[in-house]
């Protein structure tokens, strides 16, 4: 059975705590964090969209407000999608 979740992640407050010039990659890390910790996991695989989603804008000001779809593929990881409106 997959377990699937729906996860909404403001990254506003958070990224604004790293340099301007690695946002993407600073709110990248806070996603996989925050999927481990609401999934209980050790390993998160990041689907494509979520990753072009992330890039869309330039490095140093990502979109700030994500939707997110979690699969647990097996005991140990989870795979984020992008949900899509």
């Amino acid at each position: 059975m997959v377990d699937e979740r729906i996860l909404t992640i403001n990254l506003k407050k958070r990224i604004v705590n790293g340099p301007k010039w690695r946002r993407n990659s600073y709110g990248m890390r806070i996603i996989r964090e925050l999927v481990k910790k609401h999934a209980k996991v050790e390993n998160v695989k990041i689907d494509k969209s979520l990753n072009e989603k992330i890039w869309s804008k330039s490095a140093q000001s990502p979109p700030t407000i994500f939707r997110l779809k979690i699969m647990k593929v097996d005991d140990k990881t989870v795979k984020a999608e992008l949900l899509e409106k």
